[in-house]
């Protein structure tokens, strides 16, 4: 805009301030949750998508509960002091606060449902897996004869949750029972607890891979994440943290010392984690990823390929003894996902709308976050150059969060995946919300991300 004051005197030119690359990506992402919530309305019906708010699996029904004033509380004490205590914060101290944080968001947010509805009735109804806890008193016979009830024209057949899993998600549950803790409130809290865990594990992995100052960047963002909602009180959570375990270990034996002590762990739970989704295979694009990143260490030591598979085969190894065939239980599953809900749903709207679901569990920050990554690989392609430093930390960062994207996006093309992904995509939303490390200002992001999960939680009652 110019303003020209008089006749030959000089010419004031007044530009207009550039609108940040973030917030056209944050447009679009808005977009795109816009139009997934005005076609799963308008143009088609919840006999189409049988979902009740599109792209969610939940209704419309505002709400306050006993989780109220506690998850304000905590969203503002992150967002006012978070930055300033992740950057501060000796490492050793920072991973408990992370987690004991974690846990706090993620109980308050469960407890504005109650503590019924929001924790203790979730594993319990009858889709579920605590569902069947009764029909597992044999456990070997149980495994042998799992594969006869996936479908759904076969006698007692399981229900959906359980058919949709290997046995190793259910026999977690019947296991906390047979120790005494059963019902859904152990249940619920030993979900929440463990999967409160995923982010500090996300933590582990980019101090080991990248660097730790991107690590305390990232951390107020896994603590405070609006995936919480879904975390609390879900299976997927768990799941989510088992598999971001495996992550965390791999990183440390191919970039730290004992390095065959991690390489066994972290093989022994990326069996678990293939025994609790089928889904969940995809993360070995995850694991390529540290492999390559940390190649130095592999080809320093090789041996530790040794403990890696070895700890890899246990999982697999035993349930095949018990009788269990994870291959046939796949491609059975697959049947039963088209026999109910997947045969109805259409693709050409959950392979966009997917996505949608996924900016609502990660928020706009990750949005930004994403957009920077990808600027950082852009920009080291285009160089051509090797980056040394803290260009190099952060191409490092950005390519395990590409990986990620890249399973989950895989996952989303499949077709395996039409709606709930509010919930199935959880371990690989995580790994997403790394990328926040990127991001100047955190607290206004951090604002945004507590927005999103309290209104969420409070407008949404979220079902699975």
């Amino acid at each position: 805009m110019r303003d020209l004051p008089a006749y030959g005197a000089g010419v004031t030119v007044t530009r207009p301030r550039p609108v940040p690359r973030d917030l056209y990506a944050v447009a679009a992402a808005m977009l795109l949750v816009t139009a997934a919530v005005l076609v799963g309305r308008y143009v088609y019906t919840y006999d189409d998508l049988i979902v009740g708010w599109p792209p969610l699996l939940g209704r419309w029904d505002p709400h306050l509960g006993p989780g109220t004033p506690a998850a304000v509380v905590v969203a503002a004490a992150v967002v006012a002091y978070g930055p300033a205590v992740a950057a501060r914060l000796p490492w050793r101290a920072l991973l408990p606060t992370a987690w004991g944080t974690a846990l706090a968001w993620t109980w308050s947010l469960a407890l504005i449902d109650g503590w019924e509805r929001g924790v203790a009735g979730r594993l319990t109804t009858r889709q579920e897996y605590l569902s069947v806890v009764d029909r597992w008193h044999d456990i070997p016979a149980t495994l042998r004869d799992f594969n006869g009830h996936i479908l759904l024209h076969s006698p007692d057949n399981w229900p959906a949750h359980v058919a949709g899993h290997p046995p190793g998600a259910t026999l977690t549950y019947v296991l906390l029972d047979r120790i005494g803790l059963g019902g859904g409130g152990w249940a619920g809290a030993l979900t929440i607890t463990v999967g409160a865990t995923a982010g500090v594990a996300v933590l582990v992995a980019v101090r080991a891979l990248a660097a730790e100052r991107l690590a305390r960047r990232a951390a107020p963002f896994l603590v405070l994440a609006p995936a919480a909602v879904w975390m609390g009180t879900s299976a997927d959570g768990y799941f989510a943290a088992v598999a971001a375990w495996a992550v965390a270990l791999l990183a440390l034996a191919v970039t730290g010392r004992r390095p065959l002590w991690w390489a066994a762990g972290s093989g022994l739970l990326f069996g678990l984690t293939c025994y609790l989704s089928y889904g969940l295979t995809l993360f070995a694009v995850v694991a390529a990823a540290v492999l390559l990143l940390g190649r130095r260490g592999v080809r320093a030591r090789p041996v530790l390929f040794v403990p890696l598979l070895a700890g890899a085969a246990a999982v697999p190894v035993a349930f095949a003894a018990a009788g269990f065939d994870w291959w046939e239980a796949y491609h059975l599953l697959v049947e039963r996902y088209y026999e109910g809900a997947a045969g109805v749903r259409p693709y050409a709207y959950w392979v966009w709308a997917n996505l949608a679901c996924t900016v609502l569990i990660t928020g706009l920050a990750t949005v930004a976050g994403l957009r920077r990554a990808g600027g950082v690989l852009v920009r080291r392609r285009v160089e051509g150059v090797r980056a040394d430093g803290a260009r190099a930390e952060e191409t490092r960062l950005a390519f395990l969060v590409a990986a990620a994207l890249l399973a989950l996006l895989v996952a989303d093309l499949s077709g395996m995946s039409k709606a709930e992904t509010e919930r199935i995509w959880l371990p690989f939303a995580l790994w997403l919300l790394a990328a926040c490390a990127f991001l100047t200002r955190p607290r206004g992001w951090l604002a945004a991300q507590a927005v999103l999960a309290l209104l969420l939680n409070h407008l949404v009652a979220t079902g699975w």
